[in-house]
């Protein structure tokens, strides 16, 4: 025969029953504290202004789209027509990886373009640096464009 316990009684069980089941007390989600790239990493700290959209196409813009990365992982400049904020990843191998890309919602003649040079960045996967140049490849190793020092 089962014994059922009164209703008040029942939720202190239930509740020690949880607990005991995730490990005691709840752990708060890991934060992540370390840098995404380092001060001395040849991205950092430099200002890129777009060269070419692929590899030769050259846009006209009401300004140079160009991005800085910051040694905290923070990235942060212009599509050309709008702000662009977000956070960048820098691992071993060339791999790069904008994440949380926002840009503000400024209307412009060239919007299109605009979100050609975002859609550059998101889809980046690897890059190399040439001298003053920096090129992003996608997965497939398509050059997606190229960035320039600037002075």
């Amino acid at each position: 025969m089962i014994k059922t316990l009164p209703g008040r009684a029942l939720l202190p069980v239930l509740v020690a029953m949880t607990l005991a089941a995730c490990g005691g007390k709840p752990t708060e989600p890991a934060r992540q504290d370390t840098p995404r790239a380092s001060s001395d990493h040849p991205v950092v700290g430099q200002r890129w202004n777009l060269l070419l959209m692929g590899t030769d196409e050259r846009l006209s813009m009401p300004e140079t789209p160009h991005f800085v990365v910051s040694p905290d992982g923070r990235v942060s400049g212009s599509d050309g027509c709008n702000q662009i904020n977000g956070r960048v990843n820098l691992d071993e191998g060339n791999r790069i990886q904008f994440s949380e890309l926002g840009t503000t919602r400024r209307g412009c003649p060239q919007l299109e373009d605009a979100r050609r040079v975002t859609g550059m960045m998101e889809n980046a996967y690897r890059y190399l640096i040439d001298h003053d140049r920096l090129v992003f490849f996608g997965r497939d190793q398509r050059v997606l464009g190229g960035w320039r020092k600037a002075n």
